[in-house]
């Protein structure tokens, strides 16, 4: 299983950023051929600032769909303005997670 974590800081309006963020986690949920293999979260830390986004997928295939689709073109479009530039990206291999993530 891969993984990447994405943080950014952001203090502008509520509503965009909301908006974005359910929209593609909408479109992902919808979307037939990775509905259920590839799964993302997304947090606000207590500084009220800082955006923290978590996904992860079953193998390659997977992501290189995902990156293909439209929606999600336009949301690292929207990700990209809300952190003013590129945000911090890492990937990774999945070690070890509990039950339920």
């Amino acid at each position: 299983m891969r993984g990447i974590t994405i943080t950014y800081k952001y203090s502008g309006a509520e509503a965009p950023w909301q908006s974005a963020v359910s929209d593609f986690i909408t479109a992902i949920n919808n979307d037939p051929v990775i509905a259920g293999k590839f799964i993302y979260q997304v947090a606000i830390a207590d500084d009220k600032q800082t955006r923290v986004h978590w996904g992860r997928w079953d193998k390659g295939e997977t992501l290189a769909h995902l990156q293909a689709q439209e929606y999600f073109k336009t949301f690292a479009g929207h990700i990209r303005g809300f952190a003013s530039g590129a945000p911090s990206a890492t990937a990774h291999d999945i070690a070890f997670k509990s039950s339920g993530w």
